[in-house]
């Protein structure tokens, strides 16, 4: 791979020597690419605009690893919903019981830090289990008052928004909502459809008296199934429901035996607590063999690249040559491993996103 830097030897020897000064660390070239970029956006005469948004872009992201990587450990889910929703709905209380079912379980709750189903499910998590990920709006830019200073990160773009939304996530529960639910629901399935994001559950909540996501999902039949603009397939990606506690059991299973996902060589390894029995691996071929490029599904060791990152390895595992394309019947592969196993009382998922991995599709 080219060398990155600037072509000057004299400002790409002083950026080096700057990083070396201030301290070791495992990441000394990527620190010093970042620094090489702002100096080349210098360099091209990038108007103060493009600057602007690039350096703030780079200080909320910055802040928003630093406030994250304090809890690292502890699964969180993200809940999406209306600031628009009075405490004294149906839908907020929806949302409140399930964050609250969701911190008894231990895992913490991220919201955009409003009002409305945001600070219902800051109030259910409580204060201890509750992260705030605010966004600065002429008409609305007070946090609510159930998340600490200390677990609030405000945002000018909704882009490094959404990036800290989803990159902290273990599972996401979408509330009624306006176009920004709207926009956060086709995002997240958009990046789980086509590999861009690996699976996580995704749980849609809403109340009897409105039917909100069943309405959604009439149009998603009637029109993108219908007209195959996506796959009857890609239904399995989420689960609608107006039971908070079925909401919560579904984000839990998906995490009763799988555990994390990687691709070595371009096949697919999937990490799971507990492997299959030789009748349990006959019949995963048996059964999803329409989404395999060629070979079968086998238990493997772990392989080079996995033992060399020491990444999770301690797990059992499943390879396959996966089509990156089919990830609905992927999903319903996982959800067939899962079914293998009780769900624990306590789960475990893996850490979210933190190493950009080579053979990663993105």
């Amino acid at each position: 791979m080219r060398k990155y830097d600037t072509g000057n030897e004299a400002i790409d020897a002083a950026v080096v020597a700057l990083v070396a000064q201030a301290g070791e660390n495992a990441n000394e070239d990527l620190t010093a690419e970042i620094i090489t970029t702002a100096l080349k956006l210098y360099r091209d005469g990038a108007a103060r605009g493009d600057l602007k948004l690039v350096n703030t872009a780079l200080k909320e992201m910055r802040y928003s690893m630093l406030v994250f990587s304090r809890d690292r450990d502890r699964p969180k889910v993200t809940m999406y919903g209306s600031a628009r929703t009075p405490s004294t709905t149906v839908e907020y209380q929806l949302a409140k019981q399930f964050a609250e079912i969701m911190a008894t379980r231990s895992w913490a709750v991220i919201t955009g830090a409003g009002p409305g189903i945001m600070e219902a499910g800051n109030e259910g998590a409580g204060m201890d289990a509750s992260y705030g990920v605010n966004i600065r709006l002429p008409f609305e830019s007070e946090a609510n008052p159930f998340v600490s200073p200390d677990r609030l990160i405000n945002f000018k773009y909704f882009f490094t928004r959404k990036l800290g939304f989803v990159k902290e996530s273990s599972a996401f529960a979408l509330f009624p909502g306006g176009f920004g639910t709207m926009d956060e629901a086709f995002e997240l399935l958009t990046l789980i459809q086509t590999g861009k994001a690996d699976l996580h559950p995704i749980v849609m909540v809403s109340s009897g008296e409105s039917n909100y996501w069943a309405k959604w999902n009439e149009f998603v039949v009637d029109e993108l199934v219908a007209s195959e603009l996506i796959s009857p397939d890609d239904q399995n990606l989420y689960l609608i429901t107006t039971d908070p506690t079925q909401a919560a059991d579904e984000i839990c299973h998906f995490y009763a035996n799988y555990r994390s996902q990687r691709y070595v060589d371009g096949k697919l390894m999937l990490r799971i607590t507990h492997g299959p029995t030789r009748d349990q691996l006959s019949d995963l071929n048996d059964r999803f063999s329409d989404i395999l490029v060629s070979g079968m599904i086998e238990t493997v060791a772990p392989s080079g690249a996995e033992l060399r990152d020491n990444d999770d390895v301690s797990a059992s595992r499943l390879q396959l040559h996966f089509d990156r394309r089919r990830y609905g019947r992927l999903r319903s592969l996982v959800n067939t491993v899962n079914d293998w196993v009780a769900t624990p009382e306590i789960i475990h998922p893996g850490t979210p996103f933190t190493d950009e991995q080579q053979d990663r599709p993105w």
